[in-house]
């Protein structure tokens, strides 16, 4: 887990790009959800599957390809979306991509 406490941070640079592969960073786990920052080489990305809380997904560089139950969603830099409880996601890097995940648990 990264500490970023009571220090300004740009998130966008506090996880690298890495050839072939998805990265992933923990900024804060707590028993209540959880805050990683992924960033995602082309052609990378998460197989469909559903999760049992709902995820908040914040694009911080690049383009994302986000299915959610079937629907194609675009996303850039500055773009949010909310993959909903129980439905169906998936994640695809049509090119290099970084977001910030936010899942809350209660």
């Amino acid at each position: 887990m990264m500490n970023i406490i009571e220090e300004a941070v740009s998130l966008v640079n506090l996880v690298d790009y890495q050839e072939a592969s998805v990265v992933s960073k923990e900024v804060i786990k707590k028993d209540k959800g959880t805050v990683t920052l992924f960033a995602f080489d082309k052609g990378q990305g998460l197989s469909e599957h559903t999760a049992p809380f709902d995820a908040f997904v914040y694009i911080l560089d690049g383009r994302a390809e986000i299915s959610i139950a079937g629907k194609q969603h675009n996303l850039e830099a500055g773009e949010a979306i909310i993959m909903p409880a129980n439905k169906p996601h998936a994640l695809t890097a049509k090119e290099r991509f970084k977001m910030l995940l936010v899942m809350i648990k209660a």
